[in-house]
């Protein structure tokens, strides 16, 4: 695959995490937790499936401690932390917080080989820090209150985590994407245990939360998973960083369109200095486009 394609292959998982937010909320009050096993459990038998009919596709499985250690804080830190933040915050704050992962993608790729960090950079880091701090300051005019602080915290933590497991899945490029399967089911089997653990469980009571727990397994936390490993392994990481801010629009329009938040001045924004942040710190990747 070239890595044009499998650029476009990771654009698929933008589409999807555009979806993620709107489909949490909709999927009742589930605690972290059970949702993210849940969720999991159905992205992870998306992959297994798979393996039934190609052979050896299992094998990929057999992978060094670093990887699984790897794959496993991708996944289940970050969704822990990210479902965590959209039960204790707005989702529509909690989620553009959350979205300053795309340019800590584009910041941390330019540690990558043959990379290193401009001025450009810089500055698109400090439009995404402004629009974080616009957005908190908005929420404030409208009544924020401490409570909602631990969900920030949350958003911003996981930001970091997705940042620094998508950058270093480049470094074990040669891992099968069939692998990815396997990290599903063990955060599936991690989330049912701190679940027990700390949580009461709550089922979903109606047929749209059941929905939408399925539509989550199937899309945001399922098949872009794969989809996004073969992106960040084979194509274009910084088009694919920078291409993620359209998530976050994406993303709050549809938390909008849905009734689970309001379209205030101060969500544009936001939205706006988050995005055209990324758009900056992945100048120089534009230049090689052309």
């Amino acid at each position: 695959m070239t890595s044009r394609a499998a650029t476009f292959v990771g654009f698929a998982a933008i589409l999807m995490w555009s979806l993620l937010a709107l489909l949490t909320a909709a999927s009742g009050r589930m605690p972290p937790f059970q949702l993210a096993a849940m969720t999991f459990a159905v992205g992870g038998l998306i992959g297994a499936g798979t393996w039934m009919v190609r052979k050896g596709a299992a094998s990929a499985l057999r992978q060094p401690p670093a990887v699984w250690a790897l794959g496993i804080f991708g996944l289940f830190g970050y969704h822990a932390l990210y479902f965590m933040a959209l039960r204790l915050a707005p989702p529509a704050e909690s989620g553009l917080i959350n979205y300053l992962w795309p340019l800590l993608i584009v910041l941390f790729s330019s540690f990558l080989p043959g990379e290193g960090l401009r001025a450009h950079h810089l500055v698109g880091a400090a439009l995404g820090l402004a629009g974080t701090i616009v957005l908190i300051a908005g929420r404030a005019q409208l009544g924020f209150v401490a409570e909602f602080i631990p969900g920030y915290a949350a958003a911003f933590v996981a930001a970091f985590v997705w940042a620094i497991y998508s950058v270093l899945s480049r470094r074990f490029a040669s891992v099968p994407t069939d692998a990815v399967a396997g990290f599903c089911i063990v955060t599936a089997m991690l989330a049912t245990i701190c679940h027990l653990l700390f949580e009461t469980t709550i089922w979903p009571s109606l047929a749209g939360e059941w929905l939408a727990v399925l539509g989550l397994g199937l899309g945001p936390v399922g098949a872009a998973f794969y989809v996004w490993d073969i992106g960040m392994k084979r194509g274009d990481i910084r088009v694919l960083g920078a291409a993620s801010y359209a998530a976050p629009v994406l993303s709050t329009c549809f938390l909008v369109l849905a009734g689970y938040a309001e379209a205030t001045m101060s969500l544009v924004v936001a939205a706006l200095l988050i995005a055209g942040g990324g758009l900056i710190a992945a100048k120089d990747m534009q230049r090689k486009r052309r």
